[in-house]
């Protein structure tokens, strides 16, 4: 999932053309030659995908997101911001939603899913502010809560935050599902 620049940290509204372009680029299935996933640099800080890959807590999501054929796409420089739900957000889920989401019939739905976890900018968890509403990459918004020190996205507690090479990672407690 994504971070966002540390110009729009208070950003609200993203432009449609930009929030077009980048759901038209993030629906891309993965292509014959291989893409910025590829790239092998034992170096660099990781980006959002690689961050997640090295998650135990993350399986569920990287599967999902390998299946929708988004690694590539949230392995290029972004920035992203990522609300990354862990397996047991997954887990709370009506049974048999998940697998359900992972079939060939369901690719739409899982990407419009993943994609509502998606901000194109790099916010860091302390720039948030109660009330604040984000336009995410799949044309829905989600709203961010701030109080007495916790920081929430549709009532998903964030639990913890991850710089990484391409944006931000912040780990919740719920899979956030479009309205």
């Amino acid at each position: 999932m994504a971070a966002f620049a540390l110009a729009s940290c208070t950003q609200t509204n993203q432009p449609e053309s930009a929030t077009a372009a980048t759901e038209s680029h993030l629906q891309e299935e993965g292509a014959a030659a291989a893409g910025q996933s590829a790239v092998a640099d034992n170096e660099s800080q990781k980006n959002v995908v690689q961050t997640a890959v090295g998650s135990p807590d993350h399986t569920t999501l990287v599967t999902a997101v390998k299946t929708a054929g988004l690694v590539d796409v949230l392995s290029n420089a972004g920035p992203f911001t990522v609300f990354a739900p862990t397996n047991e957000a997954f887990a709370k889920l009506p049974k048999g939603t998940v697998e359900g989401l992972l079939k060939e019939e369901k690719r739409s739905d899982l990407r419009n899913i993943l994609q509502y976890h998606v901000y194109v900018g790099a916010l860091n968890a302390e720039s948030f502010e109660d009330g604040q509403s984000l336009g995410q990459v799949n044309g829905g918004r989600v709203t961010m809560g701030v109080k007495d020190g916790k920081v929430t996205v549709n009532g998903a507690t964030i639990l913890a935050s991850i710089p990484t090479s391409n944006g931000v990672v912040h780990v919740i407690d719920q899979v956030l599902l479009p309205q």
